[in-house]
């Protein structure tokens, strides 16, 4: 089964839920679905694999999160900042996860509706919450839109894992580049600070 979802996973990730068919996951992974329980059903399959995505992703994420609801003036900085490396460390590390949503936002999939609600928000909302919680406290800055924080941390890092940067001569950088990578860390970890007033 794990074979099949991580194939799966692959293949919508690259293509797409709208272009990849069942024939192409039993080709990719010499797995024919049926037999692993899905039946011909490909949104069956897809609901597996985000489901197994957000899993995976959850639980690389969440102690980080939830270590920084303890955070004193001191640690809540370093603790944003370590919630910054860990997303960027996540998705080099999955890129398949974050093209998934990217596809998403693109309105692949569109008839599958809610995926969003049951799959992403609980972790969104719950960064959120926390970052709140240190801006009452006033480890952060309480000005700052704390919502749009995390979406910002999100957008930056997916649309860099999938796109990477242009340089002087137009080629594209991206990830697989350490000092992309550490150049693009470097920016995030200035961004978070400057927009929440770490010191």
């Amino acid at each position: 089964m794990e074979s099949l979802l991580q194939g799966a996973t692959r293949l919508f990730a690259a293509l797409g839920y709208d272009a990849t068919t069942l024939k192409q996951i039993a080709e990719a992974t010499g797995i024919d679905p049926a037999q692993e329980g899905f039946g011909g059903s490909k949104r069956d399959l897809y609901l597996a694999v985000i489901e197994r995505a957000s899993r995976i992703e959850t639980e690389a994420l969440e102690g980080v999160v939830n270590d920084m609801m303890a955070a004193d003036h001191i640690t809540a900085a370093a603790a944003v900042h370590e919630i910054v490396d860990r997303y960027i460390d996540f998705c080099v590390a999955n890129p398949e996860f974050p093209a998934l949503w990217i596809h998403r936002w693109l309105y692949d999939a569109a008839d599958l509706t809610g995926l969003e609600r049951q799959y992403s928000q609980p972790l969104i909302t719950m960064t959120t919450s926390v970052l709140e919680q240190a801006a009452e406290a006033g480890y952060i800055d309480d000005t700052a839109d704390m919502e749009y924080c995390v979406w910002t941390l999100i957008w930056c890092v997916h649309g860099f894992v999938q796109g990477g940067v242009l340089d002087e001569s137009g080629d594209r950088l991206g990830a697989e580049n350490p000092e992309v990578l550490a150049r693009f860390r470097r920016h995030l970890h200035r961004l978070a600070a400057r927009t929440l007033n770490l010191s």
